[in-house]
């Protein structure tokens, strides 16, 4: 098992992934001691004024990646789809970040029409990724709980028993908030289970007393960051004090980790 899947199995302490959109982001959070980081697909799609979920940020992911994955942290990349619906070159991107230093994927079934991907399609993608390279953690996700479904739960399991008989590492169920739901999808799935973190949903520890093995933050760390700055341009108009930032050389320092 590699440093990063051993994250993954430690019973009552799921794996807090925070999520970087940039090589500071990525630094500051890993000089607070995170062990593990993950990109965010909307925050390096935003960063470089392109939509997300879109298969348009292929090459910024992967330059993201070779930025971080020698960071002195464990890397998980977000890469949408990726990037394509060709197993071959899903598998290929998988080589790439994997060379770049990143040990684990995330792989979503969700489209940009809001549909989702065949179940076929998507199991394909992940069977190529681990015959490509076994020692990537494939994350697999299934984006049902987005899709306006009213009881995506039957779907889910399906899609995750797919994925999880395809390979993946571990499987990841976004917009699961519901504690008996997430509860059941635990002692169902036979890998470990991701939860994404939301403002109206259980907090770190009652997800950990469910049984969920890693927690991201996804894009919030970025939507934070957009809301602060705007937040601190309004206190300077309005004359009112600013509240502590890093320093420039603090900054500056993250650049020589």
């Amino acid at each position: 098992m590699t440093p990063f899947a051993a994250l993954h199995h430690r019973p009552g302490r799921p794996l807090l992934l925070p999520n970087a959109w940039d090589h500071a982001s990525a630094a500051a959070l890993a000089a607070a001691g995170h062990p593990a980081i993950g990109t965010t697909s909307l925050g390096v799609a935003a960063a470089a004024g392109l939509p997300d979920g879109a298969a348009a940020t292929r090459a910024e992911t992967v330059r993201l990646a070779r930025r971080l994955g020698r960071g002195g942290f464990l890397l998980s990349v977000d890469a949408e789809s990726g990037f394509s619906d060709d197993p071959g070159e899903v598998a290929a991107l998988a080589v790439e970040l994997a060379q770049a230093g990143a040990v684990g994927i995330n792989l979503e079934d969700g489209r940009a029409d809001g549909t989702l991907a065949p179940v076929a399609v998507h199991a394909a993608k992940v069977a190529a990724v681990k015959a490509a390279v076994p020692e990537l953690f494939v994350n697999a996700r299934t984006d049902t709980y987005w899709c306006g479904q009213d009881d995506p739960e039957p779907e889910t399991l399906g899609r995750l028993d797919a994925y999880r008989r395809a390979g993946a590492d571990g499987v990841f169920v976004p917009g699961l908030a519901e504690p008996a739901a997430i509860a059941r999808l635990v002692g169902a799935v036979g890998v470990p289970l991701n939860i994404l973190l939301t403002p109206t949903g259980p907090g770190l520890a009652e997800l950990a007393g469910l049984g969920v093995a890693r927690v991201s933050l996804g894009s919030l760390l970025y939507r934070s960051a957009l809301a602060a700055a705007v937040a601190t341009a309004a206190a300077v108009a309005a004359g009112e004090p600013v509240g502590a930032v890093p320093g420039y050389a603090e900054v500056q320092a993250l650049n020589e980790r």
